[in-house]
């Protein structure tokens, strides 16, 4: 296994966000994953499902299993008809209909399509339809083609996606969409990158998890087929912003998010907390006080259940194409995954017990 350069965290992120990765059809961001852990691990596979899952040995012989956990799927569009040399669609996973209207989408038919979403414009709508926001059914996809021309190129189920380029905002900040989840797979591969050159006791198995947005379906197969003493789940959570309730939202640009609640097991939140002060990385604590809505809630409860944390990137404007972080949240949240996986020893297991 030869080290590999550590990328930028920008570059990395931006790379992975605009790769193509609907929920059910992860084909392109999974093969541009498998190409970046491979000099990272030791070995790599794909599961029936289309989970990504690489392993880097420890070296305490045991066989004890971390898993770390960051889906690589976004929400997305399909086509649902071809009308009059428009395309009507339907959605996957939880997109935010209201900023549809305008945005500029990729319709990957025959062949990739730009094209814009579309909707009747306000002069032909009455005064009450005005105030209100589209819906989706009302919106079309209009990518330039007469009706014979785009029933050649285009078919009912083929899918769109939303085309966006990754931009930085100011020195340390950056916006476009999937960052939800795409800024923790890169969290994921900067932890590996540290990871290289520290001694690790237990078998760390870092995966790419597919379907999350549509059911966490992803995290249900491999973590039964991982089988992992202890599991991490990586995924986004709400950063504060105007409007939003701040008792549901957490400060950007203060680490990452430890999960707290009865989806967490109380000791690796324990742990996680303790490794965060001893490297002094900074962290907040959220607190959920239910289903977490990430990976973490199918792990948990996996075969006789696995004990599981969660760590969460504060973003902005979530599920939406302009998806808004702090960079350095991404490297804090790496280097407590990379310190959090060293600090596993053989007496780990023992202080998970609850009795």
């Amino acid at each position: 296994m030869t080290t590999t350069p550590l990328p930028a965290t920008f570059d990395l992120l931006k790379e992975l966000t605009e790769l193509p990765g609907i929920a059910g059809y992860e084909e392109a961001i999974r093969a541009r994953l498998v190409e970046l852990l491979t000099p990272l691990t030791d070995e790599v596979r794909t599961d029936a499902l289309g989970n990504v899952i690489a392993l880097k040995r420890g070296t305490g012989g045991a066989g004890q299993r971390l898993m770390l956990a960051a889906h690589m799927d976004e929400i997305g569009l399909v086509v649902t008809k071809l009308d009059r040399g428009f395309l009507r669609f339907t959605r996957i996973g939880g997109i935010n209909e209201r900023v549809l209207p305008s945005q500029e989408v990729i319709v990957h038919g025959k062949r990739d399509l730009p094209g814009i979403i579309a909707s009747r414009p306000p002069h032909v709508l009455s005064a009450d339809n005005r105030k209100e926001n589209i819906p989706s059914n009302e919106l079309f996809v209009d990518v330039g083609l007469l009706p014979d021309e785009l029933a050649q190129a285009v078919s009912v189920g083929d899918l769109i996606s939303i085309r966006r380029e990754t931009i930085q905002l100011g020195k340390d900040k950056a916006t476009g969409k999937a960052f939800d989840n795409r800024a923790c797979l890169t969290a994921l591969i900067l932890a590996l990158h540290q990871l290289q050159k520290v001694r690790h006791t237990w078998d760390i198995y870092a995966v790419a998890t597919v379907q999350e947005e549509i059911g966490l379906r992803g995290a249900t197969t491999s973590t039964f087929g991982v089988a992992p003493d202890v599991g991490i789940a990586l995924d986004v959570t709400f950063a504060v912003q105007p409007g939003a309730n701040g008792d549901e939202t957490l400060a950007w640009d203060k680490g990452a998010a430890i999960g707290l609640g009865p989806n967490i097991h109380p000791k690796i939140h324990e742990k996680l907390v303790e490794t965060a002060k001893a490297s002094e990385i900074p962290y907040v604590v959220e607190v959920l006080a239910g289903n977490s809505g990430t990976d973490a809630w199918a792990m948990q409860v996996t075969q006789a259940g696995i004990p599981t944390g969660l760590l969460s990137i504060p973003v902005r404007n979530m599920h939406t194409p302009g998806e808004t972080l702090v960079l350095t949240d991404i490297e804090r949240t790496a280097r407590l995954l990379a310190a959090f996986a060293a600090g596993l020893d053989g007496e780990t297991l023992d202080g998970l017990r609850l009795e």
